[in-house]
Parts: C-alpha cells; sequence; structure tokens
C-alpha cells in the first residue's frame, strides 16, 4: 500500500494553496498557516505560535533565523513551572521533557518553502541542497517544513563533513543525519581500555550507530567484528565510517534487529540509555521505550556468547538518578537472564552540562557515571 504524503494548505494571494508536508520528527501538518514576511514583529510570532498558527516565510531567509532566535529567548524569558521541593526525580525529568516538547512545537511554527530540487526560494538564502539530499534522499517535488528542522539538517551536514576526532582511533568519526554523534568519548574510553577476552578473535557490536565502537575493536587487535543496526541511516553512516578507516575487511556492517546469528568471543552493546519515547529521529540513540534494547541485549547475551567470552554493557547511570530505573532492576534483569557480573568500570562523563547548575537535571546529571559492565553467564 502505497502511503500518501500529508498536505500544509495556507491562503495566499486569494487563493487556497497546499504543498507536501515533511517532518522528520512524524509532526503533523499544523492546522493554521498564515503567510508572514519582515514585517512580522517578534512580538506577535511569538503569540501566533503560541496559540498554534504556523508561519509561512515569504521574507529574508536570514530575518527569518533572527525572528526563530527571538522566539527562542522569548521562550527561555517565560518562568519555568515550579516542581514541588518534595517531588520524585522522575517528576522533575518528565516536566523537563514537557517542556522541551513545547519548545519544539512553538519554535517548529516557522515554515519554509523548498522548490523542487531543495532550493529555498528566499532572498538570501544559503543552498541547502547537499544538506537536504544527505538527510532526505532523492528530492520529491515541492514541500513545506519547519526552520528549526532545516537548521537541525545543515548543523548535521557540517557535523558529516567535518568529523568528529575519536582519540582511541587517531581518526574521525562522520557522523549521518539521524546518527548519534560520538561526542561523548568516556564511552569509548571505556571500550577502547577494557581488557580483551582471552582469544577474542569474533566480537559483535549491537546497536552500531556510526560505527565507532566496531572501529575501535577492530583497532584493537579483533579479527572479525560484525556490527549490526536497524536504522538505515545508520547502516549506511557505519558502512562509510568503516571504508574510510581502512578496515572493511575486518568489520561486516549487517542489518539485524540486536544479535547477528551465531556466538562471539565478546557482544558490546551500547543502547539508548533512559527509558521513554524518542521524539525525533536523534533522539532514538537517547531514549529506549520501554527499555527494549537493554532488557533485549540482556536477556539474548548469553546464547550469543562462545564459552569464555563476555559481553560488555555501556550504559549511563543517569536513569537511576532520574528515578526511571534502580539499580536493583538492572542487577535483577542480568540475574533472571542468567548472567553474573565480572568486573564495572566507571567514568564521569566530561560534557559541559555536568557543570551547568541552570540545568533542570543538573543534580541528576552531576552523580551521573558512565560504566562498562563485563557480563558472563552466571
Amino acid at each position: 500500500m502505497v502511503s500518501v504524503a500529508p498536505l500544509v494548505s495556507w491562503n495566499e494571494d486569494d487563493g487556497l494553496h497546499s504543498a507536501r508536508w515533511h517532518s522528520e520528527s512524524g509532526v503533523p501538518p499544523p492546522r493554521r498557516v498564515l503567510v508572514a514576511d519582515d514585517r512580522l514583529t517578534a512580538d506577535a510570532a511569538y503569540r501566533l505560535a503560541c496559540e498554534g498558527t504556523a508561519l509561512l516565510w515569504r521574507g529574508d531567509f536570514q530575518n527569518a533565523r533572527q525572528l526563530l532566535q527571538a522566539l527562542a529567548r522569548r521562550i527561555e524569558r517565560k518562568p519555568r513551572k515550579a516542581v514541588a521541593p518534595d517531588a520524585a526525580p522522575a517528576a522533575a525529568f518528565h516536566q523537563y521533557r514537557l517542556a522541551q516538547a513545547q519548545r519544539a512545537r512553538t519554535l517548529g511554527m516557522l515554515l519554509l518553502p523548498f522548490d523542487a530540487d531543495y532550493q529555498v526560494p528566499l532572498r538570501r538564502a544559503p543552498d541547502v541542497r547537499q544538506a537536504c539530499s544527505e538527510a532526505y534522499g532523492e528530492a520529491q517535488g515541492p514541500f513545506v517544513a519547519s526552520l528549526r528542522e532545516l537548521l537541525g539538517l545543515i548543523g548535521a551536514h557540517e557535523w558529516r563533513k567535518h568529523g568528529v576526532e575519536i582519540a582511541a582511533l587517531g581518526a574521525r568519526i562522520h557522523p549521518h543525519y539521524g546518527v548519534f554523534a560520538p561526542v561523548r568519548g568516556e564511552y569509548v574510553d571505556l571500550v577502547a581500555s577494557a581488557p580483551l577476552p582471552a582469544n577474542c578473535d569474533l566480537a559483535f557490536d549491537i546497536g552500531a550507530g556510526t560505527g565507532v565502537l566496531a572501529a575501535v575493536l577492530a583497532r584493537r587487535g579483533v579479527d572479525h567484528v560484525v556490527a549490526t543496526d536497524q536504522d538505515p541511516r545508520a547502516l549506511a553512516c557505519a558502512r562509510e565510517n568503516i571504508a574510510r578507516l581502512g578496515l572493511g575487511s575486518r568489520v561486516d556492517v549487517r542489518d539485524a534487529d540486536l544479535f547477528p546469528p551465531g556466538r562471539a568471543s565478546l557482544v558490546v552493546c551500547n543502547p539508548p540509555w533512559l527509558p521513554g519515547r524518542a521524539g525525533t529521529p536523534l533522539e532514538r540513540a537517547v531514549y529506549d521505550p520501554d527499555s527494549r534494547m537493554l532488557t533485549g541485549f540482556i536477556r539474548g547475551l548469553a546464547g550469543h556468547l562462545l564459552p569464555g567470552g563476555e559481553g560488555w554493557l555501556i550504559l549511563s547511570d543517569l536513569a537511576e538518578h532520574l528515578g526511571l530505573r534502580s539499580r536493583g532492576e538492572l542487577l535483577a534483569t542480568f540475574d533472571a537472564a542468567g548472567l553474573k557480573a565480572l568486573g564495572r568500570s566507571d567514568v564521569k562523563p566530561r560534557h559541559p552540562r555536568v557543570t551547568d547548575s541552570s540545568d533542570p537535571l543538573h543534580v541528576a546529571r552531576a552523580a551521573e557515571l558512565t560504566s562498562l559492565w563485563r557480563l558472563a553467564p552466571a
């Protein structure tokens, strides 16, 4: 069955117009759309956006970017709803996510038109054809999307072009749009320094993403690494990075739900660290609905290990500090799967939010540890 793309409609020049609607986050097309240009004030735009009215921009592109920044400043000035002092950490976290979702909805109300070849037909608009084609694939006709989404595409294009320096590789990894960039290097360092099991000639990397961990294992001397993922963007990204690093003969990137067939001496998994629903493609690297990937890896691990093999689970304890999962629940999942912990290596995160006291989740982030659990059949 062929799916029909949703349409967004608006009145302009005394007539009704419509175009294909595109949203990588799956946001439905806005019901009310007004045509706007440089004459619109930031206060008026903010009021309309908060009311659920989208603004299809016909003015100068750079002015649209400035307007988006002005909207963001007005959102930041809005007083946050206070959390009761005795409220559970999970309540603060859910309130934080609600605020972030509302912010995204408001900022997503500033829309841009796109021509059939990904050109933005506005004054001073940059050439975004490459950024759009990398994220969207082959152009399929004119459409409308949010300026906020386009800026995300442009940022992802820059990450992909310049890459992320990985000290453990002495090289750069180039993330694609929608694939989590390995900017939090502590988890890579854990995999680069943990002692390999004896006779480790085959390893599985579950949830390959950019392919960074598979590459680290290959550079450490593992003869053959099978890296799996289900996301087409991640598969393309991992294959490109592995080829760029000259590791194509040692790393096999496969489309699989968690485990490939067979058993290995080492099985590595860095699942999303927080249970919850992802709101964007990029959030799928952060949020794991119902902890599906985490529990699936733990439950299936013993059946995919060779005798004497190990499973490495790389996991932050942020969910524990937020009250979303307890340490006892994690250990009980190990026990139910017939696993024991051979050891654990911990490292403090080094990202800027750790020291940002204005972050609503600062207390939890300041206490966070990222761990590599070495697991084996009990």
